[in-house]
């Protein structure tokens, strides 16, 4: 989590970072399944560590407050050049902002919203630099998809906040309802419409995927640490994933990126 030599481009999904109850068994599980190494991270941030890939940070975790209870879930931070402005946006297109906008010392400044479906993000004002989208090695977030009901409305929330083009899956069946958010032409992020299959605990949410070299054997490594498999492998334009939670419940998807 430190601050990139240039500002990054507006839009571009440059972190993800996961609140849990038990700090201590969520790094010996993601240490145990990504081979990821530990660092603390900035201590306005109360218990935080990096996680670390050949010395390269790749996400972040923290711990929630004793006696808070809430629902555990992977958080991706956009890239803003302005954060305040970008809040007051949220807020004017119908989101809310729970957090912030607020500096961080060695991190930039930054803010906890939700989109005009409930689903939350957070907005960053300053570094890293990250692989670009299916670019990462093993173990590092590689792509972000929003899961919500439909695409129609929340997909004009982020085209106005961020500047996305939305951009239908070429080839993909008349009944999938998925739009790739673009930016100058890239890919970036996702929206995936499930109706009446959104999770009823958890409602609207992004799900994080990361780059594995088998998604089989991540199924089953995830199994034997504790976690739970929710989906059966399937193969897509964008490579081979499943979804599965953490211990704790927190969803993620792991991904064999398509060559």
């Amino acid at each position: 989590m430190t601050e990139a030599a240039s500002p990054p481009v507006s839009g571009t999904h440059r972190w993800v970072s996961l609140m849990v109850h038990d700090l201590a068994a969520s790094q010996e599980f993601y240490h145990s399944l990504f081979g990821w190494e530990f660092e603390e991270g900035p201590a306005q941030l109360g218990p935080y560590v990096q996680a670390l890939l050949d010395g390269h940070p790749v996400a972040g975790l923290g711990e929630i407050a004793q006696g808070v209870r809430r629902l555990v879930t992977w958080l991706p931070y956009i890239a803003t050049r302005d954060a305040d402005a970008t809040a007051m946006l949220i807020r004017d297109c119908g989101g809310t902002v729970a957090v912030g906008p607020l500096d961080v010392d060695q991190v930039g400044r930054l803010a906890i919203a939700a989109d005009v479906g409930g689903a939350a993000f957070g907005i960053w004002q300053g570094g890293p630099r990250r692989h670009g989208p299916f670019q990462g090695p093993a173990g590092a977030p590689c792509w972000n998809e929003l899961i919500a009901a439909d695409t129609s409305g929340v997909s004009k929330f982020y085209s106005v906040v961020f500047g996305y083009d939305t951009v239908p899956v070429p080839g993909a069946p008349a009944d999938l309802d998925y739009l790739a958010l673009h930016l100058d032409g890239h890919k970036v992020a996702g929206i995936r419409g499930v109706g009446g299959a959104l999770p009823h605990d958890r409602g609207p949410h992004w799900l994080t995927y990361f780059s594995v070299p088998d998604v089989d054997e991540a199924l089953r490594r995830v199994v034997a640490l504790g976690g739970r498999q929710l989906s059966e492998p399937e193969d897509s334009s964008f490579g081979r994933w499943a979804r599965v939670t953490d211990p704790e419940g927190a969803p993620f998807a792991v991904l064999r990126p398509a060559r």
